[in-house]
């Protein structure tokens, strides 16, 4: 069995500073806190994206030394609202294609991790071009005999809330006809909705949930702008198994208890 945590959409900015009304520096703290605590044993972390609010440097210097207090590798992924250069010189030994993109490939056991950038810089929705996908079939290839997950941060379809689904991925049918007819796809873990949402796609299942910071409500009908809302963040503390995968949505600052009754916990 392979443990890791999935981290989404910190949305940093220079520590202290206030962003919606939260401190994003505060709650990345405590979230590293919470997997030191509770899951050192992680083979690896992956953060799929809005790393940074603005892509400020200040950002990812704070991102950096919080993911350096992890005893595992971790994996910063880039999102709608991250900048190249500002990411690169805080994260020089970044996944690299070769091509420019922050994409790499982690084999665990049998298992192959394939994370992958969908960042078209200046814009809110994502963009996974020719170069980028030439770049994950030669891996699928090279992987067709092992289970493979995919790490992003655009989900390469429609969730079925108006203001997300208009800044999604572009072209998802060039990204569906790559993913198509390979059985070994095992699970597609995304960020940028900042919601819990789990379900298959194509035949493939994925999931997701609430950022670090702010969340998006649960809103059928807003198209724009995004509206925002206070829900708890989480992380997910995922299970790789032969046969089987286990994702836990973990509210990290929850310290509600169970009552009591008379001295004895209640089942």
């Amino acid at each position: 069995m392979i443990k890791l945590i999935h981290i989404t959409d910190p949305h940093l900015v220079a520590p202290g500073e206030i962003l919606h009304g939260l401190d994003p520096h505060a709650r990345l703290v405590a979230c590293i806190g919470d997997v030191l605590a509770h899951h050192a044993d992680a083979a690896c972390a992956v953060i799929t994206g809005d790393l940074a609010h603005r892509g400020e440097a200040p950002a990812y210097a704070a991102l950096r030394a919080q993911v350096d207090r992890l005893p595992f590798p971790c994996f910063p992924l880039l999102g709608n609202h991250d900048l190249r250069a500002p990411y690169a010189a805080a994260f020089p030994d970044a996944p690299d294609d070769g091509g420019g993109f922050v994409q790499g490939r982690l084999d665990v056991g049998d298992a192959s991790l394939l994370m992958l950038d969908t960042l078209d810089e200046g814009r809110n929705g994502g963009l996974y071009c020719e170069r980028r996908r030439a770049w994950l079939e030669r891996q699928l290839e090279q992987t067709s005999q092992r289970a493979v997950y995919l790490f992003m941060h655009h989900p390469p379809f429609d969730i079925g809330i108006p203001c997300l689904d208009r800044i999604g991925l572009s072209d998802p049918e060039a990204f569906a006809r790559l993913t198509a007819g390979r059985p070994n796809l095992r699970h597609l873990f995304f960020g940028h909705v900042h919601r819990p949402v789990c379900g298959s796609w194509r035949g493939i299942p994925f999931s997701t949930m609430r950022g670090l910071n702010h969340q998006v409500p649960f809103d059928l009908h807003t198209v724009s702008p995004v509206p925002k809302s206070h829900e708890p963040p989480a992380y997910a503390v995922v299970f790789l198994e032969a046969d089987q995968v286990t994702v836990h949505f973990h509210d990290y600052l929850d310290r509600s208890t169970l009552p009591e009754r008379a001295g004895k916990a209640m089942p």
